[in-house]
């Protein structure tokens, strides 16, 4: 879920409280929209129309989360959601969770309304939102956030890159995805160093105890973070609670010291295509043979619920993105989907 950075305040603005908590602001914005004025308030279910009117169906390549995610977030304990409106439109919008137990806040979901982009419209919320947690939540230290694009030098003068992923993408028809299954077993038969029992999908339970571990934390965590879709969290008791609302399938390798960890998400719907599902796997480790045996786990997981059109994004090392690749390679109508990009994991300090 790539967003932009939150800035310093840049504008004179009034804030009131409203009865729940809300707040709205009053200011007007720099740059081309000096002439207009933009209200900002937190959002609820009764702006999820106009929430999908500012999400073009070719965002992000016909992936984007939004029209599912939106109501969940809405919902989320310690996540706020902002709008931006100009003459009672809604003409953006930026979310932020807070983690780490209230000291950061991962910045998530910045949208702006087609018509309006490059006018400094993301700059204003992204700018709104900075003043309001400062004013309200003092505690918060860190800003976090994840981009899929390498930051440039300038970025760098603000944020540290604490992790990094290398993406690898897959599509297929549903009714495709047995065969490529059987036939990356095959493969994996073939390539097997040891006769170990195979990958364990593990309990919430287990899953919780495992991934705050000093051997996972240490050797397989990027960064010592857990990621999973997108979302960076810290390895920290207070951070649960996170990962138990994502409902993942947790898979290893084996279970003692495990040489690979995954987390898989359940399928969402896309734009991209009617009945287009969307599933994220995260894995972390980097022994080829044992990341591509969980990443098997996962699809042979996927195969009694799944229909439609399979969208899945994978996100590895870099340094085992390539032999996924090829062990991917396959006879079974399953085709690439995007060529190596990264996702990267960044912080500053507020």
């Amino acid at each position: 879920m790539a967003s932009a950075s939150l800035n310093p305040p840049g504008e004179t603005s009034h804030v009131t409280s409203g009865p729940c908590g809300d707040s709205h602001t009053v200011c007007r914005t720099r740059g081309a929209m000096e002439s207009s004025q933009v209200v900002y308030s937190l959002a609820g279910e009764q702006d999820f129309q106009q929430v999908l009117n500012i999400c073009n169906s070719s965002d992000f390549g016909g992936l984007d989360y939004m029209p599912v995610f939106y109501p969940r977030w809405i919902q989320e304990p310690g996540r706020l959601v902002f709008l931006a409106r100009i003459d009672g439109r809604v003409v953006a919008l930026e979310s932020v969770l807070q983690v780490d137990g209230g000291q950061t806040v991962l910045v998530q979901g910045l949208r702006v309304v087609p018509d309006l982009r490059g006018r400094d419209i993301a700059g204003a919320i992204q700018r709104h939102v900075a003043a309001y947690i400062r004013q309200h939540y003092p505690e918060v230290r860190v800003i976090r956030l994840s981009r899929g694009e390498a930051p440039t030098p300038k970025t760098l003068t603000k944020y540290r890159v604490i992790a990094k992923e290398a993406i690898f993408s897959l599509c297929c028809e549903a009714v495709h995805l047995g065969a490529f299954v059987a036939e990356l077993r095959s493969k994996l038969v073939l390539e097997s160093e040891s006769s170990s029992d195979g990958p364990l999908t593990l309990s919430q339970q287990q899953a919780e105890t495992l991934v705050l571990t000093r051997h996972v934390v240490s050797n397989l965590l990027p960064g010592q973070t857990i990621i999973s879709d997108w979302e960076p969290l810290k390895p920290l008791e207070a951070n649960l609670e996170v990962l138990r609302r994502r409902r993942l399938t947790w898979i290893v390798d084996r279970e003692s010291q495990p040489a690979a960890l995954s987390l898989g998400t359940p399928p969402y719907a896309v734009p991209y295509r009617h009945d287009a599902l969307r599933i994220n796997i995260n894995i972390f480790g980097r022994r080829r043979t044992s990341v591509c045996a969980v990443f098997l786990a996962q699809l042979e997981a996927l195969l009694p619920s799944v229909r439609g059109f399979l969208i899945l994004y994978t996100y590895v090392d870099p340094e085992v993105w390539s032999g996924l690749r090829r062990f991917c390679e396959n006879d079974a109508n399953v085709s690439f989907f995007k060529d190596y990009w990264e996702d990267y994991v960044l912080e500053t300090n507020i």
